[in-house]
């Protein structure tokens, strides 16, 4: 019976909430490969331009981080409305009085305020998969989630407004990621309303609701392998965020390829990532969380990491032999995907702290990553770069084992087997 509400780990009683974060990331995502340019073809400076980017990118890692208790004390439900409807109110005023006035302080603000919504929406609902999810369905059910991420933001989000700009420019482009981000909302307001979620902590005492939120910072420090699980979080998509900025420069400057040829190894990786996270998210569940982490996701991605500077520079300017390492990195990239599992599973009494935990760890890869090229690159070029995420991924690859996770349907085996242990330990 329950398989018949699974497919291929999907739930299907949730499955337009994930197609609502595919369509809300599709609208959050049009704007990412041209508002920066069109910031400073407005007469604005590079260094402004990157402030605005920079503001928001604080923003959103501080929503990522509160928004796993936040939704435990209001329901993931009342927190992906405030997140969507914030989305679209300072994206109006960001568009109204930010840069249709060419008013940079209200850019600031606005643009910034909205950094706090998308994570409030999307992980939101990765708080209702953890709270109406068995823990032996959650690695799958997350697997589809970032496979949605993936649609929206990396494919949707990304190939669209090359259409929509020639036809309705910049400032149109944008004014229709509102339409987007309100079906996305809308079909996430009304497909999870009747969703039964835990509400036992959303009637605690103000002061209670405070101390709560304390732990998604104190279960760091004093929960052993849920600060371990944080570092191979941040390590997961090092290379991700950092051969966006790093690759370019081998590619397009060294080994003479277009910047059209590099966007479309670039788009060839997000691609392949929403078959594999939908993949990994399933196997977790028979070869082991922490199994899987270890073997393909620390070393299959030290692997990719090094191919994709060493195949480029062996066979010069061949686009077929760069999409090689673009796949590679697709397919072991997502093998992190049971993490989001891990971390709930570590903390079980304080699933949302736990949660925030993982949302702020992820938010730090993507701060990480960029700060590693900045302080390596004019010492030892690209190839110190690549070798020092490489390292990295060995690293966690380490922490793997010292990290003790009880993983359910492994358990539920050993119990069968033994009497007397009711958890194994992967």
């Amino acid at each position: 019976m329950q398989s018949q509400q699974y497919w291929f780990g999907l739930p299907k009683h949730l499955l337009w909430g994930f197609i609502a974060i595919a369509i809300f990331m599709s609208g959050d995502g049009f704007e990412m490969a041209f508002l920066s340019k069109h910031i400073t073809d407005m007469g604005f400076s590079p260094a402004q331009s990157a402030m605005v980017f920079a503001v928001y990118g604080f923003a959103a890692a501080l929503a990522a981080w509160a928004s796993g208790v936040v939704a435990e004390l209001i329901t993931p439900q009342k927190a992906m409305a405030i997140g969507f409807v914030l989305w679209c109110v300072m994206h109006a005023l960001f568009m109204a009085l930010g840069l249709g006035m060419r008013n940079y302080p209200l850019m600031l603000l606005f643009y910034g305020i909205r950094g706090l919504a998308y994570p409030l929406f999307i992980y939101s609902f990765m708080m209702m998969l953890v709270q109406v999810l068995p823990r032996e369905k959650l690695a799958a059910a997350t697997g589809w989630f970032w496979a949605m991420y993936s649609v929206g933001i990396g494919v949707v989000g990304s190939y669209l407004p090359s259409f929509t700009i020639p036809m309705m420019g910049e400032t149109g482009t944008l004014w229709m990621a509102i339409g987007w981000v309100a079906v996305g909302g809308v079909t996430a307001m009304i497909s999870l309303r009747n969703v039964p979620v835990d509400r036992s902590r959303v009637n605690l005492p103000m002061k209670e609701k405070m101390t709560e939120l304390s732990r998604a910072v104190t279960i760091l420090f004093t929960n052993r392998d849920v600060f371990y699980a944080c570092l191979i979080r941040i390590i997961n998509t090092l290379s991700l965020f950092g051969f966006a900025i790093v690759m370019p420069l081998l590619f397009v400057d060294r080994l003479g390829f277009t910047i059209s040829e590099w966007l479309q190894i670039w788009a060839v990786f997000f691609f392949v990532t929403i078959f594999t996270n939908i993949f990994w998210g399933i196997m977790g569940e028979y070869i082991g969380w922490i199994r899987q982490v270890r073997w393909f996701g620390c070393l299959g991605m030290a692997i990719a990491s090094l191919s994709f500077y060493y195949l480029p520079m062996w066979a010069g300017h061949n686009f077929a032999i760069a999409l090689i390492p673009a796949v590679l990195l697709g397919i072991f990239v997502a093998a992190f995907v049971p993490m989001t599992a891990v971390f709930p599973t570590l903390e079980p009494h304080h699933k949302g702290a736990a949660v925030s935990i993982y949302n702020l760890s992820a938010g730090m890869s993507n701060f990480v990553a960029p700060a590693i090229a900045s302080l390596i690159l004019p010492f030892f070029d690209i190839v110190g770069v690549v070798w020092a995420y490489t390292g990295l991924y060995l690293f966690a690859g380490v922490l793997t084992f010292i990290i003790k996770v009880p993983q359910p349907k492994r358990a539920a085996k050993a119990v069968e087997a033994s009497d007397g242990y009711s958890q194994q330990r992967i």
